[in-house]
């Protein structure tokens, strides 16, 4: 018999795509992406929601997955880095990361470029500003001024 005191029935639309899950009630985001759905994008790092390495965007606004009980989601989009690209075209932020190489060990890139896709307008006025919206995000190989300049850039563009 299955126990269902601590568990919920979830609907989640992940990258497009819906997905009916029972979950453990105590499941965060991040885990069920990555053991659940075999999203791996978003890593986790500090799993304290203070690294920014699960970043991913749940209704279009950035989250660290760690710190987001997947069934307090229901019925709520999320985008991952996996979910960014349309077809075979890279996001225009992912573009721009390799343009920058603002890219170095690649285990912060997912997050790093989930929550830039994320970032206001009001948060991308100016270098500063980026550098200030992004640093919730730890990049522990030091590509921040690669990764500012890629985020303005892509900012700028539009």
């Amino acid at each position: 018999m299955v126990e269902t005191r601590h568990t919920s029935d979830v609907t989640l639309l992940v990258n497009g795509h819906a997905f009916r899950l029972r979950l453990d009630n105590r499941a965060t985001l991040l885990d069920v992406l990555r053991e659940q759905l075999d999203l791996v994008g978003a890593k986790k790092g500090c799993d304290h929601g203070q690294c920014g390495a699960c970043t991913v965007l749940l209704d279009g606004r950035r989250v660290v997955s760690c710190l987001i009980f997947a069934a307090s989601a229901d019925g709520s989009e999320v985008t991952t880095v996996e979910g960014l690209s349309a077809g075979d075209g890279l996001h225009p932020v992912q573009e721009a990361f390799i343009r920058h190489d603002a890219l170095q060990c690649g285990f912060c890139t997912p997050g790093q470029i989930c929550s830039a896709v994320g970032l206001t307008p009001a948060e991308t006025r100016s270098l500063a500003d980026v550098r200030e919206a992004m640093s919730g995000n730890i990049c522990r190989c030091g590509a921040y001024v690669n990764i500012a300049a890629a985020v303005y850039e892509t900012a700028s563009a539009s």
